[in-house]
């Protein structure tokens, strides 16, 4: 991996989370969709557990259903007056943010509904960004700060009560190791954080507060939750692999073969049922893998980017995934994806939610507009079919 210590803009900080592996350095800087006017006569929910997946085969792009348009327009989250939102996370009914305005920067959490709550008041509202949130929907939130515009900054992780509305700091590194994406589960944080020599810790610690346990040291990038499970890619002799624990105990878990099988991927996400990764380098591939399938399948063999196709999110039957230029979702049940962000904007599905996040205008200048758009993807219609 190449590294920069160029500056990254402000507003593309909390894009920039994709996958590092410890022994690299985080100094890596960053890298409008025409709707269809008729919805699809088949048009299904795009996220039904109860539905039976269809067989999956290699997706073809497709328009964006103005049903898809309309619903993102009518899910517009409003910043609060003088300040400007940078989407971060977004789960079941809660999405993260970061609001500048008048001088200053927070960190927020909007809950479906209700005005923003503050987690944090960033220390310098310039130089620090909110990274990367979980929210476990009744009391825990967790969050990392980045303390400076490159990705080798120093970082800062947090937990914040919603009972008593307060935060108070769990982890600070300032050395090399993976970025931080906490995972809050069962009133415990887990996150990964360089230990030097190439190598990164996964550390779980109760939210209440309480000396970090440590899971697993090796080469490894930050854990990312796949149902009842806490996975990673770890290096090893026949190259980077995934592996599984249970965060309840840090026990290891053994994967199905399909996925224990996989060698060298990247940008890999799960809801615990279906998995998504991109496999290839010169000729990316987006791979996916469900429960109870022998094999996994190229459901998209010639991005519309070549150049790129990284931070993945799944929820459901979506996928979505960013690429230099914009964001695409992948509808399982349609085996059919679409654009559907304007140039340069972001994406990403998780846990029954689908945030969309796109400037208005050039960013850098007065009189640009920031979106932030969140819709339940249940209530999405299916994206056309194939032919």
């Amino acid at each position: 991996m190449g590294t920069s210590g160029r500056t990254l803009p402000a507003s593309l900080a909390v894009l920039l989370t994709g996958i590092l592996l410890a022994g690299c350095s985080s100094a890596r800087p960053a890298p409008g969709p025409t709707p269809d006017p008729t919805p699809s006569p088949t048009a299904r929910p795009a996220d039904r557990p109860t539905d039976r997946p269809t067989a999956l085969t290699a997706a073809c792009e497709v328009p964006l259903p103005a049903a898809w348009r309309s619903a993102f327009d009518a899910g517009e989250l409003r910043a609060p007056d003088g300040e400007r939102a940078v989407l971060t996370d977004a789960g079941p009914g809660w999405t993260a943010v970061q609001l500048t305005g008048g001088g200053q920067r927070r960190a927020a959490l909007i809950r479906t509904g209700s005005a923003p709550r503050t987690l944090l008041p960033l220390a310098d509202p310039v130089e620090h960004q909110l990274l990367a949130a979980d929210f476990d929907g009744r009391r825990w939130a967790a969050f990392a700060v980045l303390e400076g515009r490159t990705l080798d900054s120093p970082w800062s992780l947090y937990v914040w009560d919603a009972g008593t509305g307060k935060a108070k700091r769990l982890a600070r590194a300032d050395g090399p190791g993976p970025l931080p994406r906490p995972v809050v589960r069962d009133g415990t944080v887990h996150w990964a954080q360089g230990v030097g020599g190439g190598k990164a810790t996964v550390y779980a610690a109760p939210a209440t507060g309480g000396t970090p346990r440590a899971l697993r040291t090796g080469v490894m990038d930050t854990p990312f939750a796949a149902g009842e499970l806490l996975v990673w890619r770890e290096s090893a002799g026949s190259g980077t692999r995934l592996t599984a624990v249970s965060p309840k105990d840090g026990r290891a878990v053994p994967l199905p073969a399909p996925l224990a099988a996989l060698r060298n991927i990247r940008s890999v996400v799960s809801d615990g049922r279906t998995w998504a990764w991109v496999a290839g380098e010169s000729e990316p591939r987006l791979m996916v893998w469900r429960t109870g399938e022998p094999r996994p399948t190229a459901a998209v063999t010639r991005p519309p980017a070549v150049d790129g196709m990284d931070q993945l999110r799944i929820s459901g039957r979506l996928v979505t995934w960013r690429t230099p230029e914009t964001s695409y979702a992948l509808d399982l049940g349609s085996g059919s994806y679409a654009r559907i962000t304007p140039a340069y904007g972001y994406a990403q599905a998780a846990g029954g939610a689908l945030a969309l996040a796109y400037s208005v205008g050039n960013p850098k200048a007065s009189g640009s507009r920031a979106v932030v758009q969140v819709v339940d993807a249940g209530r999405l219609p299916g994206l056309p079919r194939c032919g």
